[in-house]
């Protein structure tokens, strides 16, 4: 289990406890995160669960797979570092503190 804090655009967060195994964009769709849109459900077809990693844990998350880096030319103004698809990060205790703030869009 890791507690994971998802900072609204407005700045305003939320820290849940999810469980290992699950990606971050389950966790925010199961404790009803906003800004998390997620429309595919999690098959890395979409860019509505972009986040911007917090710069203290870019280097800590495992690299982006090419599907991704391929979906995240689609995202709301992404950011060649700190931007995710939070369907492609898994949970697990390794990512207990760890902070994402949503865009100003999904699109």
């Amino acid at each position: 289990m890791a507690k994971i804090t998802y900072v609204e655009h407005s700045g305003k967060e939320h820290v849940v406890e999810v469980a290992n195994g699950l990606t971050v964009m389950e966790g925010a769709r199961d404790n009803g995160i906003p800004g998390i849109e997620a429309d595919c459900g999690g098959a890395c077809a979409c860019s509505t669960c972009h986040v911007y990693v917090d710069p203290t844990w870019v280097d800590r998350l495992p690299k982006k797979e090419s599907m991704e880096e391929d979906m995240l030319d689609f995202a709301w103004n992404p950011d060649p570092k700190r931007s995710r698809l939070t369907c492609q990060i898994k949970v697990s205790a390794a990512l207990d503190g760890l902070r994402v703030q949503m865009p100003e869009k999904q699109i």
